[in-house]
């Protein structure tokens, strides 16, 4: 890291928009920063410079130097103003960086290096500045005009044109940065601070959408009100504005004051959003909400400390949403994506720390490993503090650096300033790549009443290092002991009896050497460990249990994810088992733990939910070294009937009680509606694998008298997935009528195209290709690319990983297309070739083929030379 040659002060963009070109006129006042005397050097991309000036004085041509993506300087003073006009076309702008055009609408993405791309600039996070910013544009076609901050002045322009200027008064870096010129409906609503300050909240959208706003913006109002009582954490602006656009690479933006996100994260109505995607736009909206802390008023110093702001914002997005619903759901939820995706980007050729090393282009590294496992790491330190003492340090760390760039060092510091701890071990979880294996042992010993557990802990070679080469993680293991009962005292050998902890059945240990056993005293019978209890590290578990002891803990347990994870271990071998790799009686003892929880009513639905759903094929692959993709599929397919057919009346009847129990909740979003659909769609899934005359019709009915978009979407699903021939002409019709129905609704198209995408039938490629020719399918839009390309290739690994290669072909074909087009896009589309190395020969080979095809290929972008070399070379 060097720190920027030059400060910025303030900064005046001037943006005048046209169909066919957009010209920027930018006025930077710059200061050095230092005593070297160094050229100034902005960034730029795709630019035709039309001006330049230095404090109002034209420059020569031989006074600066032009490259492809940069413009020098070499002669300038201490403090100086630079100015400069810029022609740029937006409206053929497909990467969607900087300003494009999203249909009828200019926008703006700037994360990362996308300000680049609308004028020259330092383009880095820790030069940040106050933003003025004027808009104009044909007030007819845009009467909307947008950007960051608090609106200062508008008025009319000449032939039919107007403008708009805003003024942020918050230093931010330019990555921040938004504009967005439409024709927009807003949705309006007030919220009062803790301080007493009124504030403005307006959603805008196409004026077709107005009708699914409201959930956006009452998520909006409840994530600053918590925010506020969790975090202390007051909004600092006049007005906060979201603009949903339907053409974005990510799910949304934090910009200050004026978040633009992607219409799937921010649209909802019962009629057109599942469950699921209710619970997205509340994550989403407050996610970005709670950026304007945790990432805005305290930003990143380089794009190395990504994670500083993306996992802690994970994790207070996850801690929101745990307070909205169930806890234990949502923590089961966070657990299974971490343990399916992430833990696979961890054992991958692209698997990196936390804190990243190195990298070529900043977009790739927008990964689950900064999100999801930065989130963890920062619920790791919740952990060690607790909750009170975790504030205080988040309090000081805003206290400390509001209004500053700093590093991931700067929010650890600040855990360790308020807790007087020593966290230096504690930073290999940000330095270090890889997800820890934590071997676990027991000894009891009858007599002295004893148990004792000794855990051991390793990290598998990841690119940058080797096994050996890793150093001991700091692990919190919350963990409890079961006996047949139920919980068991927990009490340390020769450790002080605290009256505080005398009858206390949980606690959280600290691991910290390679090798580290604890020994409880005062055990009367041989217990079952409940390790790692609320997933209170990110690791892989490995432990010895028998079938009875992941059936008691499935049944006894009181931590909700001990519970589901004993549910998923028991899945696991009864796939095995069905899969031909072991003999045991897992399958007849996962069949009895889900009898008892079919029969339990007073079970959290959701919950059950969760725990009737068997480990996905994904999560299969990633318990093995040589990934057995037909194996997985017809063994687990295998384990669904035989379910179905022990289980089936009690089945049939938890999904009359359900219906029952929603007849008065039909449309409603609660936890409680939610919770009771989750459950009666698992079930309907199993039933229509037994595929009878009366299931069909069941969920024939389902789909057709359905009261929201869950029920409906969810038996489409079950009659599309039901292998049955004589279900088929259900299916067609169903989907037919699905269309017609929706047609107008791109969201509820993208799950129409994404349902027949993830089809495990076979044949289904050849479906794919189809739905690319198909009038509603749009190769620019990355939501459409998503729901068909990446459906299939990430989700239908039976079809996607056919023996002959031709999915991969498919994919290769896509990515040299998008290549050019989106690389962003293109690079992410990458994934499920980089895992060649994990399957048999054959497969190994054609996908190296299609790897080797798309690295020769011509004027390939950095995006995807990155994922394809590190793929190829293993590094």
């Amino acid at each position: 890291y060097q720190a920027p040659a030059f400060n910025l002060t303030s900064v005046a963009l001037s943006f005048d928009l046209f169909e066919d070109h957009s010209t920027v006129h930018s006025t930077l006042h710059l200061q050095r920063n230092g005593q070297h005397q160094q050229p100034l050097v902005l960034h730029g991309q795709d630019l035709e410079l039309l001006e330049i000036k230095i404090d109002g004085e034209p420059l020569a041509e031989e006074a600066y130097t032009l490259a492809k993506e940069s413009l020098t300087i070499s002669n300038v003073s201490d403090t100086f103003t630079f100015e400069c006009k810029v022609k740029i076309a937006p409206q053929n702008n497909s990467s969607l960086e900087g300003l494009y055009k999203s249909r009828s609408m200019f926008c703006t993405q700037c994360e990362a290096e996308g300000f680049r791309k609308i004028t020259y600039f330092l383009d880095r996070p820790d030069v940040l500045s106050v933003f003025t910013t004027r808009v104009c544009a044909d007030k007819s076609r845009y009467p909307t005009l947008l950007s960051n901050g608090n609106l200062m002045d508008s008025g009319d322009a000449e032939e039919g044109r107007h403008w708009a200027e805003w003024h942020d008064p918050h230093p931010k870096p330019s990555y921040l940065f938004a504009l967005v010129a439409g024709d927009l409906a807003s949705v309006d609503d007030q919220f009062v601070t803790m301080g007493g300050r009124q504030v403005e909240l307006k959603l805008y959208v196409e004026e077709k959408d107005l009708d699914k706003c409201d959930h956006a913006i009452s998520a909006l109002k409840n994530a600053m009100s918590w925010d506020e009582r969790v975090y202390g954490r007051e909004y600092d602006l006049d007005i906060y504005m979201i603009v949903a656009v339907d053409d974005f690479n990510m799910g949304a933006m934090e910009n200050k004051g004026l978040n633009i996100f992607n219409t799937s994260c921010v649209l909802a109505n019962p009629d057109t959003t599942t469950d699921a995607g209710f619970q997205r736009v509340e994550a989403v909206v407050a996610h970005e909400y709670f950026h304007n802390w945790s990432g805005n008023r305290v930003t990143c110093r380089d794009w190395f400390q990504l994670s500083l702001k993306e996992g802690f914002t994970v994790f207070r997005d996850s801690e929101f949403s745990a307070d909205m619903g169930s806890r234990t759901v949502k923590r089961v939820e966070d657990v299974q994506f971490l343990r399916t995706a992430q833990f696979a980007e961890d054992s991958g050729p692209m698997a990196h720390a936390v804190q990243p090393a190195s990298f070529i282009e900043i977009s790739n590294f927008y990964t689950l490993t900064i999100y999801e496992k930065g989130a963890e790491v920062v619920r790791m330190f919740h952990t060690l503090l607790g909750a009170d003492l975790f504030r205080t340090a988040t309090d000081l760390y805003f206290d400390r650096h509001d209004g500053q760039a700093v590093t991931i060092n700067e929010f650890v510091q600040a855990m360790a300033d308020a807790s007087g701890r020593d966290f230096s071990q504690f930073m290999n979880w940000y330095h270090q790549a890889g997800t820890p294996e934590v071997a676990v042992t027991e000894q009891y010993d009858e007599i002295a009443k004893t148990y004792t557990l000794t855990f051991k802990q390793s990290c598998p070679s990841t690119p940058e290092a080797s096994s050996s080469e890793k150093n001991p993680f700091h692990i919190p293991v919350a963990m409890g002991l079961l006996g047949e009962a139920g919980a068991l005292r927990l009490q340390i050998k020769d450790e002080r009896v605290d009256t505080d902890i005398s009858d206390n059945t949980h606690r959280v240990l600290e691991f910290t050497e390679q090798q580290q056993s604890f020994c409880f005293d005062q055990v009367n019978e041989k217990p079952v460990p409940s390790l790692f209890r609320d997933f209170s590290a990110p690791v892989k578990i490995r432990y010895d249990y028998s079938t009875q002891d992941l059936l008691r803990l499935m049944t006894l347990d009181d931590d909700g994810f001990c519970r589901w994870n004993a549910s998923q271990e028991l899945g696991l071998a009864a796939v095995a088992a069905l899969r031909g790799d072991s003999n045991n009686d897992a399958v007849n003892t996962l069949i009895e733990g889900y009898g008892l929880l079919l029969g339990d009513e007073n079970l959290d639905p959701a919950m059950v939910a969760l725990m009737l759903s068997l480990p996905s094929e994904a999560y299969l692959a990633e318990q093995q070294s040589i990934i057995d993709v037909d194996g997985n599929h017809h063994a687990r397919l295998a384990l669904i009937k035989q379910i179905t057919l022990q289980l089936k009346t009690q089945l049939q009847s938890v999904y009359k009680r359900c219906q029952q129990q929603l007849q008065n909740l039909g449309r409603d979003v609660g936890a409680k509606a939610i919770g009771l659909r989750s459950l009666k769609n698992t079930i309907l899934g199993y039933l229509m694998q037994d595929a009878t005359a009366e299931s069909v019709a069941l969920c024939k009915a389902q789909f057709e008298q359905g009261e929201n978009m869950t029920d409906v979407f969810s038996a489409l699903t079950a009659l599309v997935y039901s292998d049955d021939p004589s279900s088929e002409p259900v299916q067609v019709k169903a989907l037919d009528s699905f269309y017609q129905r929706w047609q107008h609704e791109p969201l509820v198209v993208n799950q129409w195209f994404a349902v027949q995408s993830g089809n495990p039938k076979p044949g289904t490629l050849e479906q794919v290709k189809n739905l690319m020719r198909h009038p509603a399918f749009d190769a620019k839009n990355p939501n459409k690319l998503r729901s068909v390309i990446s459906v299939f290739c990430n989700q239908n690994l039976v079809n996607f990983h056919q023996k002959d290669g031709a999915g991969y072909t498919f994919l290769a074909d896509n990515i040299l297309l998008l290549n050019q087009q989106n690389p962003q896009v293109a690079s992410r589309m990458l994934t499920p070739l980089t895992k060649w190395r994990r399957f048999d020969e054959t497969r190994q080979h054609l996908m190296k083929i299609q790897l080797e095809r798309i690295a020769a290929s011509d004027n390939l972008s950095k995006d995807v030379y990155e994922v394809v070399s590190r793929t190829l070379s293993g590094a």
